[in-house]
């Protein structure tokens, strides 16, 4: 009579879960969040601003639904002062991707000449978060998904992943539902939408070590070259536009070699000097820094108070 001797896994070792990244966790949430907003929506679209928050999104959406292409648009909102090789890049990835884009903008406001020089928040109001809202209106979209993260700044912090808008889109952080274990309830009333934020629990390092991990192409804009440059009210603006440029008296374009941690309109975003080129060399620098992402972006600098406003109005 012969015995057995193989032991099987001991008890400790039969319950052990898979170990997995934080990376993996994160991406595993990002896909879930996708599929649930898709699955239950009538219409969904992604907002593609071709930043780097946006493009890592759009390629989780990829990823969450390969083989089959991508089941929904890429929806951009033109604000008419973007970066033109930022646009380039947009058109770019959706070829690449497989996505359809759609580009909506406020050809009134541009005509009426609206612009950031010098019409600060109400240029916000008339050339994003207006067209915004009637692209969705028309595209008779439910579920809206996009790439903002709680750690951008703190009216962001108090969204939840599943963020239901009201009548003309607006939001009232109070109605929010609760989210417990990970449940995202995506059941909409007559005239409610969804905004849905699968990164939401990325930080800006979490956005940049994945792009690295992944081998994913960003926005150009996002590594460092000389690029023509006015110093204004502390910030590096970049000229993207000679034509459209408005100088101050004293000041002077100068070639730095800058980078962009956060991009939105040119004439209102800054740029921090780096060297930089490649995502190793930015992933580097984020980790040294000891400064906030978005102080690129001038319209934040009133602590808040203008984004919170403008997302009650309907801005993403």
């Amino acid at each position: 009579m012969t015995h057995d001797n193989t032991q099987g896994p001991t008890p400790a070792q039969a319950v052990s879960p898979t170990r997995i990244s934080h990376l993996q966790r994160l991406e595993a949430e990002a896909i879930h969040i996708l599929r649930e907003a898709v699955a239950e929506s009538a219409n969904p679209v992604l907002l593609f601003s071709a930043g780097k928050d946006s493009t890592v999104l759009a390629h989780l959406a990829c990823r969450a639904f390969y083989p089959a292409p991508p089941p929904l648009p890429l929806l951009h909102i033109d604000s008419t002062w973007e970066f033109d090789s930022l646009l380039q890049f947009r058109d770019r990835f959706a070829e690449q991707n497989g996505f359809e884009l759609i580009v909506r903008a406020n050809e009134a406001g541009r005509a009426a000449g609206m612009n950031p020089f010098d019409h600060g928040d109400q240029y916000t109001t008339v050339m994003r978060t207006e067209p915004l809202k009637t692209a969705l209106d028309e595209g008779r979209y439910d579920v809206i998904l996009g790439g903002a993260r709680r750690d951008e700044e703190r009216s962001r912090a108090k969204e939840r992943i599943v963020s239901v808008r009201g009548k003309n889109h607006s939001w009232e952080p109070r109605l929010q539902r609760p989210e417990l274990w990970r449940q995202y309830n995506l059941r909409l009333r007559k005239g409610e939408t969804a905004r849905v934020f699968p990164i939401s629990n990325w930080t800006e390092l979490d956005v940049l070590t994945y792009a690295l991990v992944r081998k994913l192409d960003l926005a150009p804009l996002y590594f460092a070259e000389a690029r023509p440059t006015v110093l204004r009210d502390g910030a590096l603006i970049v000229v993207d536009d000679l034509q459209h440029m408005r100088l101050r008296p004293g000041e002077s374009i100068i070639d730095r070699t800058v980078r962009f941690r956060t991009l939105g309109c040119w004439p209102v975003t800054g740029a921090i000097e780096s060297d930089a080129a490649d995502l190793a060399g930015v992933l580097q620098e984020t980790l040294a820094s000891s400064s906030s992402e978005r102080q690129g972006r001038i319209g934040d600098q009133d602590a808040g108070g203008s984004l919170e406003r403008q997302k009650r109005e309907g801005y993403f």
